[in-house]
């Protein structure tokens, strides 16, 4: 066909919704400091959401064993028996409450499952509230099936992050379907406390909205064996929907597999919308988070005080610098910190790479008021840590 025929030819359009979604601020970074050097020396990444240690061998050699076994064929949609059952024993022992097997189902990552949840609730038009800063799939899958997010976000105050909930609650109108909250919280650390989490939940209870809990951090907590979660004070039959993940609490993030609860009549529903997804979990996969559900504590205490480490000496060693503005996480293994006259948190994420050989990622990369913060995973050896942050702290000046 000639050039100026086909220049002709309309081209046929994809959805406004997908064609809109924003590319991602922290690949933007990462991607521009890959591969470069500074002062001879590989650039230290602390941009991405993970921790350096290797998923333990115990659970590598459960899915080792699945595959010589064969296993490498289709299963239930929402995961195999042994699984469901794994984690709903784990979760009753945990919480101290009981989850019933028939909430359970298991999903191909955290981020599927929140995906999953949208295309189940959300019509065109439709809104759910979001406590924000939070990463940015949160809202992107929302608007994805065509509805709007609208965000309260937390604010650093008196050396915390704090929700007003009267703000968040005040968003809420007649097309609003759900509140959504990660706790404890990517990027900030911030954690919900239970009576936040109960005036949520009654305020949901009161307007018929369900409450979408993110807890992919719940193990990763300083203080506590687990965070505060919804679990614990809603009935089996309430709206509420916990999403959690196998990638944090056992360094398994690039398995890609995850789960929810929700009340028992979401689960066909849930299968069904499965089966046009991901079809099912790989069972092999799934044997490993049998493996880390049954064997993993010992690794989760000892994998939480590796990062409690990090945590200590990136905010002794940031909150002692006058630029910076560092509330002390709660949980998870970020820190989320403030620098005095940057106003463009990509590009100064980019000049840190340049000048200090660090990649951070930029807080505009986080939906719901990041701008302003740039986000550094501290799950990594100390010796590490203390590198970057001579570094660091050399190029803030």
């Amino acid at each position: 066909m000639p050039d100026n025929a086909r220049s002709a030819l309309q081209e046929p359009p994809v959805r406004r919704q997908v064609h809109d979604i924003p590319s991602s601020l922290i690949r933007d970074v990462a991607n521009y400091g890959m591969g470069l050097r500074h002062d001879g020396a590989e650039i230290t990444p602390l941009w991405f959401g993970e921790s350096d240690l290797a998923t333990p061998g115990f659970i590598r050699d459960a899915a080792k064993a699945s595959l010589e076994e064969g296993e490498t064929f289709y299963s239930q949609n929402l995961g195999i028996p042994p699984l469901r059952a794994a984690l709903a024993k784990y979760l009753t022992e945990l919480y101290g409450v009981a989850i019933a097997e028939q909430r359970v189902s298991v999903t191909s990552s955290g981020m599927s499952a929140i995906m999953l949840i949208m295309e189940t609730l959300i019509d065109p038009g439709d809104n759910v509230v979001i406590a924000g800063p939070v990463w940015p799939n949160c809202r992107d899958a929302v608007n994805i099936m065509g509805g709007e997010t609208r965000f309260a976000n937390v604010a650093l105050e008196d050396d915390r992050w704090q929700l007003d909930l009267d703000r968040m609650f005040a968003l809420v109108d007649d097309r609003t379907r759900a509140i959504f909250v990660n706790s404890p919280n990517n990027p900030t650390g911030w954690m919900m406390t239970v009576e936040e989490q109960r005036a949520v939940l009654d305020f949901c209870r009161a307007r018929g909205l369900w409450v979408i809990a993110d807890e992919v951090y719940d193990r990763i907590v300083y203080d506590r064996p687990h965070a505060p979660t919804f679990l614990q004070i809603a009935e089996p039959d309430d709206a509420v929907i916990a999403i959690n993940s196998f990638s944090k609490s056992w360094c398994m993030t690039g398995w890609r597999l995850g789960w929810l609860v929700g009340p028992p009549r979401l689960s066909q529903e849930f299968g069904k919308i499965i089966e046009f997804n991901w079809s099912c979990a790989p069972v092999f996969v799934q044997r490993a988070g049998v493996a880390a559900l049954q064997g993993g504590e010992e690794f989760v205490a000892w994998a939480r005080d590796y990062y409690r480490q990090g945590r200590d000496l990136v905010h002794q060693r940031l909150a002692g610098n006058a630029r910076v503005r560092i509330a002390r996480p709660e949980a998870a293994f970020y820190a989320f910190f403030g620098v005095e006259g940057m106003t463009d948190s990509v590009a100064f994420a980019k000049q840190l790479i340049d000048r200090g050989g660090v990649g951070l990622a930029p807080g505009a990369a986080f939906a719901g008021g990041g701008e302003g913060f740039l986000r550094l995973c501290f799950a990594s050896a100390p010796e590490t840590l203390s590198a970057a942050l001579d570094r660091l702290e050399e190029a803030l000046g």
